[in-house]
Order: structure tokens, then sequence, then C-alpha cells
């Protein structure tokens, strides 16, 4: 959770549940909202002019969205869009902007938390120059993992589906259903039901 939510409905946020395919906001459109999702998975992507989607990442339970474009006068240059259903907390920009100026100290959060997630982005990129299937699965769980401070070998659950795997590392989901039934061979991961461990 980046930003306590009984202080954000203090500030006047609403909670608001979007269904699978709904979209929370829209490219070329202003930011006027803060965003924090309290249960759920959005996608953050952009349509490419062949039809072709590009996925920048898939955020969920705790996560904010789109927090950088409130600190600037662009338009938002992704959509968000549910995965699952969701609930999202929502402020005004307004309030929130206000929250920061008698709360500093939440700014220094919010700017970690686009930190990190600019880090997750220069990661992602680098899949581009990256051939090697394993390499590219490890390198993302490897980053969720320290993400989310586990250590131990197989602690992790993968928080993402396989399609949604390959969606982030641009393999195909097969090529993500055969290399992490190789990766458990080679004992780097456990599989359980559907479930993968790291």
């Amino acid at each position: 959770m980046i930003i306590c939510e009984d202080l954000l409905f203090s500030r006047g946020a609403i909670l608001e549940k979007y269904d699978v395919a709904d979209s929370i906001f829209k490219e070329g459109t202003a930011a006027k909202y803060y965003f924090q999702i309290r249960h759920g998975t959005v996608k953050l992507n952009t349509f490419l002019e062949d039809g072709k989607e590009f996925v920048h990442g898939l955020p969920f339970d705790g996560h904010c969205i789109g927090e950088s474009y409130l600190f600037t006068s662009h338009h938002y240059a992704i959509n968000a869009i549910a995965v699952t259903s969701c609930e999202i907390i929502k402020i005004s920009k307004t309030k929130f902007l206000e929250m920061l100026l008698e709360k500093p100290e939440l700014m220094l959060e919010i700017n970690r938390y686009t930190a990190d997630r600019l880090h997750f982005r220069y990661m992602i990129s680098s899949f581009l120059a990256i051939s090697d299937p394993i390499v590219k699965l490890m390198k993302l769980f490897d980053h969720l993992k320290k993400y989310f401070g586990f250590e131990e070998a197989y602690s992790f659950l993968i928080p993402y589906t396989r399609q949604q795997i390959a969606t982030l590392t641009g393999l195909r989901v097969e090529t993500v259903i055969r290399y992490v039934k190789k990766m458990q061979e080679l004992k780097l991961v456990k599989i359980e039901s559907t479930k993968i461990y790291y």
C-alpha cells in the first residue's frame, strides 16, 4: 500500500469497482485522479498503429497507477484496463496534491514507488536484447521476488498468469509454458497445480 487507505478516505477518496476489461483511464485524457488499487490487477498498455498491444506493466493490490501524470500537464500516454475485477481507491488531483503539501513525507513514498516502477520498466525494456527465454523469465522472477522481500528457494508465488508473464516478457504464451516446465526440470521453479513458486 503506497498511501494509507484511511488517510485517503479521510481526505475525500471514494472506492470504485471495475469489472474485467473496464477502462480506468485512457491514453490522451488528462489526469484528474490519484488511483490506488485496493484489490485486483490492472494492465497498463498502449495500442500500436498495427493494432498490436504493448504492455507496460500489470500492477496489482497496493499499487498506484498513473501517479506521475499528476505532477505534469501531459495527458496519459497509456491506458489502464482492469484485468480482473478491481476495487480502486480514487481521489481528485486537487485533494491529492493538497494532502502532499500538508504531509510532504508522502511525496518521498510516491517518489520511491515511481523510481521502483521506472527500474522495472528499464529491466523489461532490456528483454528486447535477450534471446534466451529462461534468462528473461529468471530476470522477471528475480525482480519480483526481491521486490517482495523473499529469499528462500520456492518461497515466492509468482503473482501472474502464464499469459501475463508472456505479455511482460515479450514471449508467446506457449513459449512461457514450455520454458517454465524446463525451469522446473532444472529445479529453478516449483509448480504446484498451475502455481509457479520461485
